[in-house]
């Protein structure tokens, strides 16, 4: 017998509604039509604020990109419908389009109940809560490509949604964190081997001039000059790559923004994490006071010194206890990888009794 208000159940999901109607693009670029690749540098930046302003109201940002084009948000979906329609900025010809990355947002969920549905199928049956593309992730075993039962949803939003609806069942999105670019080339972090200008150098021991197919020699990174393969996941500069892709995702800001966050937040030359690691968690020592050899305690009374005996052999307090933390746990390998599941639990299909 119940005596509460009825509760849905853990796959009901009736709350999570299609969002697909109430997203819109909110980041656009603003190029300047010219002849002579003139651009907005030349242009008085209270002018452009002035016409922004006057065509579609205030906008919530406008900043100056690296390619000297304009990167506009808007704060609603009337000026998102706007601001494209706009052809001139105080009689300067331009072009609004929207960003191609930032309008949208990249997620994972995972579900067994999906692992042998075509991502075709999922697409089109997730297209009204938001979705725009689908992606299963893959790993090789044993010269097999392996479908897993994790997924990659592109929604096209900038707000990564929490939750989705899958049929019966409700499923949590997490944010999505690619793995580095590294080039197959040059073995740097950042671009890939078709846009590479670098030489071809050696994966396995940064010599350059050929392949690490068939090397044998010493092991070596390009990247932090570590006994290591430059592919290696170890690397500290991979785990760094992979921090500011994260922190960029994470807070949504650039990509020097995001390094430069990370950078200042590195050990200086000389400290490792390791090593400052194990500083911060070493074992706290009984704290002394600096001017403890000047404090004076009055002097008992001879029938007090009489009637107490002197308390002699105390015991030392023992420091609070920690737990000891190992380098491989301060080192951890990145958990953010996805691997195969061979056990897997079977999945509930309907409500427990």
């Amino acid at each position: 017998m119940s005596y509460g208000g009825k509760k849905s159940g853990p796959f009901s999901g009736q709350q999570i509604a299609s969002n697909s109607s109430s997203n819109f693009p909110t980041f656009f670029i603003i190029k300047r039509v010219s002849t002579s690749d003139e651009s907005f540098h030349s242009v008085s930046p209270f002018l452009v604020e002035k016409a922004i302003t006057g065509s579609i109201g205030d906008v919530k940002s406008t900043k100056n990109l690296r390619s000297v084009d304009l990167l506009v948000e808007v704060q609603s979906r009337k000026q998102s419908e706007q601001i494209v329609k706009l052809k001139k900025i105080s009689n300067i010809p331009i072009t609004v389009s929207p960003h191609a990355t930032l309008n949208s947002s990249k997620g994972v969920i995972t579900c067994g109940e999906l692992l042998n549905v075509p991502t075709e199928e999922i697409l089109k049956e997730l297209q009204g809560q938001g979705v725009s593309h689908v992606r299963r992730i893959s790993i090789r075993r044993d010269g097999q490509l392996l479908n897993t039962k994790h997924l990659i949803f592109t929604f096209d939003s900038a707000k990564l949604p929490e939750n989705i609806k899958a049929g019966y069942m409700r499923l949590s999105v997490r944010t999505y964190i690619p793995n580095p670019l590294r080039c197959f080339k040059c073995q740097r972090f950042g671009h890939s081997k078709t846009s590479c200008r670098g030489t071809l150098t050696c994966a396995r021991c940064v010599e350059v001039g050929h392949e690490s197919t068939d090397c044998t020699r010493t092991e070596k990174c390009v990247n932090c000059q570590g006994e290591h393969t430059s592919f290696s996941r170890n690397c500290i500069a991979w785990k760094r790559e992979k921090e500011i892709i994260s922190t960029k995702i994470k807070k949504q800001i650039s990509y020097p923004e995001a390094r430069q966050l990370v950078n200042s937040q590195t050990p200086t030359s000389g400290n490792s994490y390791v090593s400052v690691a194990k500083k911060s968690f070493s074992a706290p020592s009984v704290q002394k006071n600096p001017d403890a050899s000047a404090v004076t305690c009055p002097k008992p009374s001879d029938s007090t010194a009489k009637a107490s005996p002197p308390i002699t052999n105390l015991p030392i307090p023992s420091s609070p206890s920690v737990a000891p933390v190992s380098e491989a746990e301060l080192a951890s390998p990145d958990f953010t990888d996805f691997q195969l599941v061979r056990n897997k639990k079977k999945a509930e299909k309907g409500f427990s009794n």
